[in-house]
């Protein structure tokens, strides 16, 4: 004799209970969910696309750090363009200043104070003969 029923038992212990099918989560309807699952492009062609955005962000890294760059070039170009501009101010001034101070007057008045004073006689010419 079996036992029927227990066997029947046994056998549900053996499959193991069902396990419970937990119902998807719904997205949310909105244009960016619907354009993606339902519209043009579909999981899979975004996933086969992944590889070029990655390249188009990149690329649009490098393109705003060269413009950093430009921009920060153009600051330094502008920056050195007003000190020589200031500089050649300055070699004009000290330029005038030397001009001035290097005149016939302005030498006589500076060697004054040493006690030397200005030829009046034009100077001489000293001819040294040569013998053959």
């Amino acid at each position: 004799m079996s036992n029927r029923f227990r066997d029947e038992i046994e056998e549900e212990e053996e499959k193991g209970p069902e396990p419970e099918l937990k119902p998807k989560a719904e997205l949310p309807k909105n244009f960016l969910t619907t354009f993606l699952t339902e519209g043009v492009v579909s999981k899979e062609v975004a996933t086969r696309m992944m590889p070029f955005v990655i390249f188009l962000a990149m690329l649009g890294m490098v393109y705003i750090a060269s413009k950093h760059f430009a921009e920060k070039t153009i600051r330094e170009i502008d920056k050195l363009s007003k000190e020589v501009k200031e500089l050649g101010y300055d070699y004009k001034t000290l330029k005038a200043d030397l001009m001035l101070k290097s005149t016939q007057t302005e030498v006589a008045k500076q060697v004054d104070t040493l006690g030397l004073k200005e030829l009046v006689q034009p100077p001489k010419k000293i001819v040294i003969k040569v013998e053959e």
